[in-house]
C-alpha cells in the first residue's frame, strides 16, 4: 500500500472540513434552536437513565458513535446541553454502536449520512443568502452539519486503508506470546489503529480479518477491541478544538469513561473472556471457529460497554467533577446557562421567585463584569488582545440576550401559578428588572463598538479626554455596584436608594459638562471633529447606561414600597 504526501495533506484537508463544519454547525445552532431544541434535549435527558437512552437512539439512527459524540460535542458547545446530561448521552452512544454492530452483522443495514450532506447544501444555500436572521442561522446550521459529515467522510476515505491490507499487521503475530504484556501491547495497537482510520467499524474488520486467519486468538483480539474503545473518542476530541471549555470537558468525558472501563476489563480480563467465550459457545451454541470468534468479538464489545455503563451510571458527577479539575473553565468560555432557576419550578411559588431574585443578580454581575471588559478595552492596544476582550464582549451580549428570554419565560410560568397579590407586584418588577438590566448589556456592546471603529481610524483620544471618559466610566461603574448591592438585598434602606439617584444626577450633569465642552475643544481644534464625535458617543452611551440602573433601582423599590402600603 503506497501512501503519498498528497494523501496526507487530503486528510489533512479532510480533518481542517471537519473542525470547520463542526464551528458553524455549533455557531448556526446556537443562534437558531437555542431555547426549542435545549427544551427537547432537556425533556430527553432528564435523569441518567433517560441520557442514555437518548444516547443509544441517536446512535442507533446514524449508525456512528463517533457521529453521535461529534454532535454532543457540539450541543454543549452551543449551551444545548450542560455537561452531566453530556456524560449520559455519550454512555448510550457506546452502547448503540454495539447495536449497530449486531444490525448490521445480521441485516447488512447501514446508513451513510454523509451521501445525503452534498445535496443538503443545495436546500441550505437559499437560506444563507436570506435576510431573516432565523433562516440565516438555519442554513449556517446546514451547511455546518453537511462539512462535518463531509470531512467526517473523507478523513474515513483519505486515511491509510489498512482493512483491505491486513497483512501489514502480519508483523504482531511476533508478539503474541508474552503473556498479560501481549494483552497491553494490544491494547495499545488498537488505540493507535483506531486514531488513525478514524473509524472504530475499520478496526473491528481489521481486528475480524486477523482471529479468522489466525494471526491472534480471540483475547489478543478483544484486548484490540479494547483499544478501539480509546482511539475512537479522538473524533470528539477533533471536534472539540474549535469549542469552549465545556464542549471540550464532554470529549474529555468520553475518553475518561472508555479508559476507565478498559483499566478494570484488564483486572478481571480472564474470567470476563471466559465468561463471553462460554456464552458464545454454550449458550448461543456456536461450533463453526470463524463464526464463532466473529460472535465473540462482537459480543465482548457489547458486555464490555454495557458492564461500563451500568458501573459508571452512578459516578456521572464524579466523571464530571474529574473533567472539571483536569480542564479549568476559563473567563471567557464562561457558559450563559442559568445557575439558579434551570431544574425547573420549585414546590411552591415563593421559593420560585427567590430563585429568580437570586438569578437577576447574578445577571446583574454579569452585566457589570462586561462594563469591566469594556473599560479594559479602551486601553488595550495590541491586536490580538483587543481582538480576543471585543469577542469577549460580543460573548457577553449573547449571553445577556439569553438570560432575559429564559428568566422572563421562568416569571410567566411561575405567574399562572397561585399567587399572593404581593408576589404578582413582585413578578411585575421583576420583568422589569431582568428587561433593564438586558439594556444595561446592549450598552456596554454600543461602548465596545464605538471604541472598535474609534480604533480603526488609526486616531486616538487626547490625554484630557481620556480623563473625562475615565472620570465618567468611574461614576457609571459605581452606579452599577450600588445597583448590585440594592438587588443583592431586597429589604434595603432608603438611603441605599438615594445612593443611585444621586449618582445619576451626577452622570447626567457631568455629561452636559462634557457635551458642551466638547463643542469648545471641537472649535480650538484640540482633536478633530470625528474623534469628537466618538468621544461623545461614549459619553452619552455611559449616561444612557445610568438611566437603565437607575430604572432598575426604581423597579426594586417600587415593590418593597407598595408592600409597606
Amino acid at each position: 500500500m503506497e501512501y503519498s504526501f498528497y494523501d496526507f495533506l487530503k486528510l489533512l484537508g479532510s480533518l481542517a472540513m471537519f473542525l470547520y463544519g463542526m464551528k458553524i454547525m455549533s455557531e448556526g445552532l446556537q443562534k437558531f434552536a437555542g431555547d426549542g431544541l435545549r427544551r427537547i434535549l432537556t425533556a430527553m435527558t432528564t435523569n441518567r437513565v433517560t441520557g442514555v437512552v437518548t444516547g443509544m437512539l441517536i446512535t442507533a439512527l446514524v449508525q456512528s458513535s463517533s457521529a453521535t459524540t461529534v454532535m454532543v460535542v457540539s450541543f454543549v458547545n452551543a449551551g444545548l446541553l450542560t455537561l452531566s446530561q453530556s456524560i449520559g448521552v455519550i454512555m448510550g452512544a457506546n452502547i448503540g454502536t454495539t447495536v449497530t454492530a449486531w444490525i448490521i452483522s445480521a441485516l447488512g443495514f447501514k446508513v451513510d449520512i454523509a451521501a445525503f450532506a452534498l445535496p443538503l447544501l443545495f436546500f441550505g444555500l437559499p437560506l444563507l443568502f436570506s435576510q431573516k436572521s432565523s433562516r440565516k442561522s438555519l442554513g449556517e446550521f446546514i451547511f455546518g452539519f453537511s462539512f462535518l459529515f463531509m470531512g467526517l467522510s473523507y478523513l474515513k476515505a483519505n486515511a491509510p486503508d489498512l482493512s483491505q491490507n491486513p497483512d501489514m499487521l502480519a508483523f504482531v503475530q511476533n508478539y503474541t506470546d508474552m503473556g498479560f504484556i501481549s494483552i497491553l501491547l494490544f491494547v495499545l495497537i488498537g488505540t493507535v489503529l483506531t486514531m488513525i482510520v478514524q473509524a472504530s467499524a475499520a478496526t473491528m474488520a481489521i481486528t475480524l480479518i486477523m482471529c479468522a486467519n489466525g494471526w491472534i486468538s480471540f483475547e489478543l483480539g478483544a484486548a484490540l477491541v479494547l483499544g478501539e474503545n480509546i482511539g475512537t473518542t479522538i473524533t470528539a476530541n477533533l471536534a472539540a478544538l474549535t469549542g469552549n471549555t465545556q464542549s471540550r470537558r464532554a470529549a474529555l468525558a468520553h475518553l475518561v469513561f472508555n479508559v476507565f472501563g478498559v483499566m478494570w476489563v484488564l483486572v478481571l480480563f480472564v474470567p470476563f473472556t471466559n465468561a463471553v467465550s462460554w456464552f458464545v459457545t454454550d449458550v448461543m451454541g456456536s461450533t463453526d471457529p470463524a463464526v464463532a470468534v466473529s460472535f465473540k468479538l462482537s459480543a465482548f464489545h457489547t458486555a464490555f460497554n454495557i458492564c461500563n455503563v451500568l458501573i459508571l451510571i452512578w459516578f456521572v458527577k464524579l466523571i464530571e467533577r474529574t473533567v472539571c479539575a483536569i480542564i479549568p473553565m476559563k473567563e471567557q468560555d464562561e457558559e450563559y446557562r442559568l445557575r439558579y432557576i434551570s431544574g425547573g419550578m420549585l414546590s411552591t411559588a415563593e421559593l420560585s421567585i427567590l430563585q429568580a431574585s437570586k438569578e437577576i443578580h447574578l445577571f446583574a454581575e454579569r452585566t457589570h463584569r462586561m462594563f469591566g471588559m469594556v473599560r479594559d478595552l479602551l486601553h488595550t492596544e495590541k491586536d490580538d488582545d483587543f481582538t480576543k476582550l471585543f469577542s469577549r464582549v460580543e460573548k457577553y451580549e449573547n449571553i445577556s440576550d439569553s438570560m432575559e428570554l429564559e428568566i422572563a419565560n421562568y416569571l410567566n410560568q411561575v405567574s399562572e401559578g397561585r399567587l399572593s397579590s404581593e408576589g404578582k407586584l413582585k413578578i411585575r418588577a421583576m420583568l422589569r428588572e431582568v428587561t433593564e438590566i438586558e439594556s444595561i448589556g446592549d450598552s456596554c456592546y454600543n461602548l465596545a463598538r464605538t471604541i472598535n471603529r474609534k480604533r480603526q481610524t488609526n486616531q486616538d483620544f487626547t490625554e484630557k479626554q481620556y480623563e473625562h471618559l475615565h472620570l465618567m466610566m468611574s461614576l457609571t461603574d459605581e452606579a452599577l455596584q450600588q445597583m448590585i448591592k440594592v438587588l443583592e438585598h431586597p429589604e434595603h434602606q432608603a438611603s441605599e436608594v438615594n445612593k443611585s439617584f444621586n449618582l445619576e444626577n451626577e452622570i447626567n450633569n457631568y455629561r452636559n459638562q462634557l457635551k458642551n465642552q466638547n463643542i469648545v475643544d471641537v472649535n480650538n481644534k484640540e482633536y478633530g471633529y470625528q474623534m469628537g464625535v466618538y468621544y461623545m458617543d461614549l459619553v452619552a452611551e455611559c449616561e444612557k447606561l445610568g438611566d437603565y440602573v437607575v430604572n432598575v433601582v426604581e423597579a426594586s423599590s417600587d415593590t418593597k414600597e407598595k408592600k409597606a402600603s
